[in-house]
Order: C-alpha cells, then sequence, then structure tokens
C-alpha cells in the first residue's frame, strides 16, 4: 500500500473515533449503532469484558440507557492499518457527566473496512480511574 492510502485509512478511522464521541454525546443512537459493521461487537468502559454483539443488539443497548448529559473526550488516537480492509486503533477518553466525576479511560478497536466506508469490528473499552 502506498503511503497516502496509509494514511488515508488512518484518518478515516480516527474520524469514526471521534465521529462516535460526537454523536454519542448527542444521544443520536441509531447513527450510534450504524458505526458498527452488521456483525460487529462491543464493550463498554464500565464492562470491558460484557461484551454486546450485532449492530441491532449494540442499538437496543443504547436505547436502554438512561438519558443523561455527557461529554466524551478522546484523544492520543493511533491507528495503525494492517492491510487495506483491516485496522486497529488506541485511543485515551475521558468522560464527564452530569452526575458524577470525570471517568478516565481508552478504548481498543478493530476497524473494517465495509460497503458502506470504514466501521467498528469491535470496540472494547476500559476504565483506568
Amino acid at each position: 500500500m502506498s503511503p497516502e492510502a496509509v494514511r488515508a485509512i488512518e484518518a478515516d478511522c480516527a474520524k469514526l473515533v471521534a465521529r462516535y464521541a460526537n454523536l454519542n454525546d448527542a444521544g443520536r443512537w441509531a447513527e450510534v449503532a450504524e458505526l458498527y459493521a452488521e456483525d460487529s461487537r462491543m464493550s463498554r468502559p464500565t464492562a470491558p469484558d460484557d461484551w454486546i454483539a450485532g449492530r441491532a443488539t449494540i442499538l437496543a443497548a443504547f436505547l436502554a440507557r438512561p438519558a443523561r448529559t455527557t461529554r466524551h473526550i478522546c484523544s492520543n488516537v493511533v491507528i495503525d492499518v494492517i492491510d487495506a480492509d483491516h485496522a486497529i486503533g488506541e485511543s485515551a477518553m475521558l468522560l464527564f457527566t452530569g452526575d458524577g466525576p470525570p471517568k478516565v479511560g481508552s478504548f481498543h478497536d478493530r476497524f473494517i473496512r465495509t460497503d458502506a466506508g470504514w466501521r467498528f469490528a469491535e470496540r472494547r473499552g476500559s476504565l483506568t480511574f
């Protein structure tokens, strides 16, 4: 792959990380779920070993959450391209909520290129403190 192609994949996947945070904070759950591949899985930072599998189930999990005001700050985003259709990434996350102290954690992601563009194949959150 050319260096330009690698940079384009890195940028597309980093944009997916940022879009996820923005849509999540806006409570736009259907759009958040669309960022996942159909057969993807995710775990929340508060339950990193509790997998939620499949886009429809991921959407249902978001819809079941109680309403709250949040702001996710994602940084230190590093994307490593595996090949033209696969990449992995890691990012730091700072979560502010209206009802508690900030939480610091990270996301470890697997990305896959689909007909609709880059999507999360797997998104695993964890808390540092």
